[in-house]
């Protein structure tokens, strides 16, 4: 049984598009210092908007901004890391369409058979617009096209399937599935999808080309276990495995899209005009434009997609450096890295004197392990880590010390642009009721001013711990100090 409390995030981004759906002019944040990790506005919210982010300091939360429905039940979590932004939109560092003009025209491929392409990804990013994109771009081609969408329940998170043949005559089409080792090429837009077994079948070793969208998306599991981590890795292999390395082009479509169009969405229309670069779709460039416009959906945005996967194609370090991307990956930190960014933090948190406490442990166990266990650090590291997040509990000073910092501005200023009003969800326990039903205190939206209070707040430290803090006799604070 399906019961129907909202309607679903899916069909909520195609009305939007269209204009015939609300669309709150505000937005969900997360302040990744603040935030803990601790899974709670996944809880609140049973949604896959809410995505890992791996940090320094370990898995924190972030707002999948371009497949958030806004229905803001993540702020309900019992965390005082939320913020709504309003009149902002996600920022996009490319201003312009990519002067595609000077690419090479690709050759073809040749249509002397049918040829099948098998389109994969997640339900409401437009896989199936993709296979119809391609079917209509056919018909103008003048060649036969049969496009069979397996979509199931394509809310967000399922599994989407687009089956397209395309041949110069009817009877060369030879049925409307992609069998077992018949894909020319496979359009891997979601990597989960692309591994399954159904889909690892079609592919033919040293004859299928993929084109492999490498961004790890969320699951269920980890809406349903904080701590789960996909197995990127393994996904990736079994797809190389299957069609062979030199048959893979591996590129995280997903975060160069967000990153230039500042809509993750407009990663299925980038790979598409990856592809045809690549020489994979047998069809005239004009005719997948005109497509495009006949859709008549976010027409120039999808146009400006495909041009930016042309460029991609052609030259990827060009298209990672305007969206900001590194390409290379950063070096590992030692753990005297580690050991040196947990003693600025402790600093900040309250002194240098704190700090020297946490570094005096950490070096006497160190020293021990590295008497007992000649050249292992995994005890001291994970000692590193641990004691450092125990000494620097998020407390009334810390959260008004982070949201002062300016990194907090930074971090909005990169995400959106044009920030308007600011409001900042708490539950300040000698202000908030306590809701009967959770247990929980209640949280409401504090405007701007709450940043000037912080900022006559963070200085107070000093009073932690001591008989004069206002804040340190509820039992959360005591059982924080007694476990350090």
């Amino acid at each position: 049984a399906i019961i129907y409390d909202q309607t679903c995030a899916t069909e909520k981004r195609r009305r939007r598009k269209r204009g015939t759906f609300p669309d709150p002019a505000r937005r969900a944040f997360i302040n990744e210092a603040v935030c803990e990790g601790c899974g709670d506005c996944s809880r609140a919210s049973n949604c896959l908007s809410v995505v890992p982010h791996e940090t320094e300091f370990g898995t924190k939360r972030q707002i999948d901004q371009s497949t958030c429905n806004k229905d803001f039940s993540c702020v309900e979590g019992f965390c005082p890391s939320f913020v709504t932004v309003h009149g902002a939109k996600p920022r996009r560092r490319a201003r312009v369409s990519p002067d595609d003009a000077g690419l090479p025209e690709p050759a073809l491929p040749a249509l002397d058979k049918s040829w099948s392409l098998l389109i994969t990804g997640v339900g409401g990013t437009g896989v199936v617009t993709i296979g119809a994109l391609i079917g209509t771009a056919a018909h103008a081609d003048g060649l036969q096209v049969s496009v069979l969408d397996m979509a199931g329940l394509a809310q967000k998170g399922g599994s989407v399937w687009s089956h397209v043949r395309i041949a110069a005559s009817a009877d060369a089409l030879q049925g409307l599935h992609v069998g077992a080792g018949q894909a020319d090429v496979l359009l891997a837009c979601d990597m989960v999808v692309a591994a399954g077994h159904d889909t690892l079948a079609v592919l033919r070793r040293g004859q299928t080309r993929v084109v492999l969208n490498t961004h790890e998306s969320s699951t269920a599991d980890f809406v349903l276990d904080r701590d789960f981590h996909l197995p990127g890795a393994r996904l990736r292999r079994s797809i190389i495995e299957a069609a062979g390395a030199s048959q893979v082009d591996p590129l995280d479509a997903t975060a160069i899209a967000a990153a230039l169009l500042g809509d993750a969405v407009a990663a299925n229309v980038f790979m598409l005009g990856f592809a045809w670069q690549k020489g994979l779709i047998p069809l005239q460039r004009e005719s997948l434009l005109a497509a495009i416009e006949l859709n008549g959906t976010a027409v120039e945005a999808n146009k400006v997609a495909f041009a930016w996967g042309r460029v991609a194609a052609a030259d990827l370090p060009r298209v990672l450096a305007a969206a900001g991307i590194a390409e290379a990956p950063r070096a590992p930190r030692t753990l005297d890295d580690l050991i040196a960014a947990r003693v600025a933090h402790l600093t900040g948190y309250q002194s240098g004197r704190y700090a020297r406490r946490y570094a005096r442990l950490v070096e006497r166990v160190r020293e021990t392990e590295g008497r007992m266990f000649s050249g292992s650090t995994a005890l001291t590291e994970a000692v590193a880590r641990n004691y450092a997040k125990l000494m620097s509990y998020k407390d009334e000073y810390e959260v008004a010390r982070l949201y002062r910092a300016p990194a907090f501005r930074a971090a909005l200023a990169a995400q959106f642009e044009d920030v308007g009003k600011v409001e900042i969800h708490l539950a300040p326990p000698l202000l908030a009721s306590r809701d009967p039903r959770t247990g929980h205190l209640r949280k409401r939206a504090y405007g701007p001013w709450v940043l000037s209070a912080f900022r006559l707040m963070a200085p107070l430290k000093f009073l932690r711990g001591t008989a004069l803090d206002p804040f340190g006799r509820t039992e959360e604070r005591r059982a924080e100090r007694a476990l350090i």
